[in-house]
């Protein structure tokens, strides 16, 4: 029987919302990652849908509601010095409504609208080996 005590990754769900030719990124505070910039998102729950995940923290960290969800990629992100290992599922959304709003002061410091092709920097590793797959939103704004 395996050992139920190994410690395995966690799954995560980033969340690269486009509204207006631009993608919404977040600067990291109080967890791992601090200082860098990431898209919205957090942890898939247990019995919950991709899309649900996406839209359940993209509301909760932004209150901002997006639609036409769809599969961007997927990445194996370690993170050694902080123990710890996620799978990270990447989702496209549009901006569907609502009022940006940094929602979770404690874990994000700010949201910010960029052109794709001018990100800030650093970018939180997920999103940093997404771009090395090739990955781009194929904004037509």
């Amino acid at each position: 029987m395996a050992n139920d005590n190994k410690k395995r990754p966690t799954v995560g769900i980033g969340v690269c919302i486009i509204k207006d030719g631009k993608v919404l990124l977040g600067k990291r505070i109080n967890s791992h990652g601090e200082g860098s910039w990431s898209f919205p998102g957090g942890h898939l729950e247990m019995y919950e849908t991709w899309e649900n995940c996406a839209k359940r923290e993209v509301l909760e960290e932004t209150d901002l509601k997006i639609k036409n969800t769809r599969f961007a990629g997927v990445t194996n992100d370690i993170f050694p010095d902080e123990g710890r290992h996620y799978i990270t599922i990447f989702i496209t959304a549009d901006y569907d409504s609502g009022q940006l709003k940094t929602m979770e002061p404690e874990k994000c410091s700010v949201w910010e609208w960029f052109d794709w092709e001018n990100l800030p920097h650093p970018l939180f590793r997920p999103i940093e080996n997404l771009i090395k797959q090739g990955f781009n939103p194929e904004i037509s704004g």
